[in-house]
């Protein structure tokens, strides 16, 4: 999910629960169908998609119990029980709560705190950022040797964060190459796993 972004998140969770729970809407229905085919063909599978969903939301609700402007400055993306945070706070200790927050649902394996402290960010860098993450997904899905379905992307402040799982260090590399590539990218941090490794 990504930092700034609460009402596509909100979207991707609460409009397929209201479809489910009224039943009616064709077109919401199809959109929760396209999410469980995009799932299906996830190397984490169905089950481990909808689990990860459902700790992304949890933690949110977190968040937004704990100060709601958490939701606004953070990003957490759930990839097999593991949570990358990411964004941009003032205060090194609203990162503390973020991440001390992460940790309390049931289910989080690992908490991966790339939230950066800094007063430097602002709306022409999310801009930027936003981007950049644009680019990559873009290069990742025309690549065919590269399973885009599997990587989640966030781009803070010009630095790349990969999660996802690789089908091996090949395909790893040329994620990260086509990272570089990019223009204003100044770091690619991979938290990747490659398949068959733990």
């Amino acid at each position: 999910m990504s930092r700034t972004r609460l009402a596509p998140y909100l979207s991707h969770v609460f409009v397929p629960l209201i479809a489910l729970l009224l039943g009616g809407c064709v077109g919401v229905a199809a959109g929760v169908g396209a999410t469980v085919g995009v799932a299906a063909y996830q190397e984490r599978g169905i089950e481990a998609a909808a689990i990860d969903l459902n700790l992304e939301a949890q933690i949110v609700k977190l968040w937004l119990q704990q100060d709601e402007t958490l939701t606004l400055k953070l990003g957490v993306e759930a990839y097999e029980g593991r949570i990358l945070l990411t964004g941009v706070v003032e205060d090194p200790e609203m990162r503390a709560d973020a991440v001390r927050l992460a940790w309390k649902v049931i289910g989080v394996r690992e908490v991966i705190n790339e939230i950066q402290v800094t007063s430097d960010s602002g709306f022409v860098d999310l801009a930027r950022d936003s981007w950049i993450t644009t680019q990559l997904k873009s290069k990742l899905t025309l690549d065919n040797k590269v399973l885009a379905i599997n990587y989640a992307i966030e781009t803070v402040n010009g630095i790349v964060y990969l999660i996802g799982i690789a089908q091996n260090q090949g395909e790893l590399d040329r994620v990260i190459a086509h990272s570089r590539t990019i223009a204003y990218v100044r770091q690619v941090i991979s938290h990747v796993r490659v398949k068959g490794t733990a």
